[in-house]
């Protein structure tokens, strides 16, 4: 991978973490998530497609949580590439 590339997903990762570090965004998760499964729990019986739609909203939250987590990751990866490409010798000028 190239070191534009790694840099980019190292920027990337530092955002993901600021925004999983938020606690209003973490506030927002964790009301969206409680209040889906509280509306799915006073559902009716016979209304399977509230409940089918309030599964897939608990399932998106937890979706953007893992994506940020997952563009985490990447940064870590990054970084570690970065570090090798830096401290890997120099040949002829080039890395």
């Amino acid at each position: 991978m190239d070191e534009s590339k790694l840099n980019i997903d190292l920027s990337r990762a530092q955002q993901a973490r600021q925004l999983i570090e938020n606690e209003l965004l973490t506030e927002a998760f964790v009301k969206l998530e409680s209040d889906y499964i509280a509306a799915w729990r006073q559902t009716p019986p016979n209304d399977a497609d509230s409940r089918e739609r309030l599964w897939q909203a608990v399932q998106t939250v937890a979706k953007v949580r893992d994506h940020l987590s997952a563009v985490i990751e990447d940064g870590k990866l990054a970084q570690a590439e970065l570090k090798q490409l830096v401290s890997r010798p120099k040949r002829f000028g080039v890395i």
